[in-house]
């Protein structure tokens, strides 16, 4: 029979950093408040838009550009597999180097959106009180 979930279960799913990286490695794109992107762009980070082909066509670059600044289509890229510019790793644990400045997308993400913890606190959670409903149904 599963234990039921603690508090302290709880509190480290829905809101404590597990400080595994993972919020800062999945995702190649966050996007950034208007008030954002000019900080990200200063400290180093890749900021950019998303345009197609198709778009390129009719019209320049640069109205793109002013297009997803105004419609709120502005990332912060992480180009390449490694993850987000500003995540260090030390002693097997991750750091935003910008933690007290990071954008609100980030701030806002929790690490069981990213990998399974959700799901298996779900799974085990339902199960337990599948068990229950069954043992009961039996006395």
């Amino acid at each position: 029979m599963s234990k039921k979930i603690g508090k302290a279960e709880m509190d480290s799913i829905f809101t404590e950093c597990r400080q595994c990286g993972t919020c800062c490695k999945k995702y190649r794109r966050i996007v950034l408040k208007p008030s954002e992107v000019e900080f990200i762009s200063r400290m180093g980070g890749y900021v950019g838009v998303q345009v197609s082909l198709n778009q390129l066509r009719n019209h320049s670059l640069q109205e793109l550009i002013e297009l997803a600044r105004a419609g709120g289509k502005v990332y912060m890229i992480h180009p390449d597999g490694k993850g987000c510019v500003f995540l260090e790793r030390r002693n097997d644990k991750y750091y935003c180097k910008i933690y007290h400045y990071r954008p609100a997308a980030c701030r806002g993400f929790r690490c069981n959106f990213a990998d399974s913890s959700l799901l298996d606190f779900l799974r085990q959670d339902a199960a337990y009180l599948l068990e229950e409903k069954v043992t009961e149904g039996f006395v």
